[in-house]
């Protein structure tokens, strides 16, 4: 599985990295065949509460790419919450995939 983390308008930390990396390899526990996960990271409106914006997107075979968005405080919370969205995504892709 390729991950690729792309900071718009600033840059991140090792640490941020690492985390964002951490937590998308626990989606192939979900569903092993991921291609390519895109994060996006991004500061909405800065010195603002709630802007931080998390994308990702993540490719996978015989179905069109899931794609998530959050908006928080921070962006591991960001992380999180999309993390958790794809969850779900991939259990229904995988169960779409079963009935086929």
């Amino acid at each position: 599985m390729e991950v690729m983390i792309q900071s718009i308008k600033f840059d991140t930390t090792e640490k941020l990295q690492a985390f964002i990396e951490k937590k998308v390899a626990k989606l192939e526990k979900t569903f092993e065949d991921i291609q390519k996960v895109e994060v996006q990271l991004k500061v909405v409106k800065p010195a603002t509460a709630l802007n931080k914006e998390t994308s990702i997107t993540v490719a996978v075979p015989g179905g069109g790419p899931l794609f998530v968005t959050k908006t928080c405080d921070t962006f591991e919370e960001g992380t999180d919450l999309c993390i958790d969205a794809l969850r779900v995504q991939l259990e229904k892709f995988k169960e779409k995939l079963r009935n086929h």
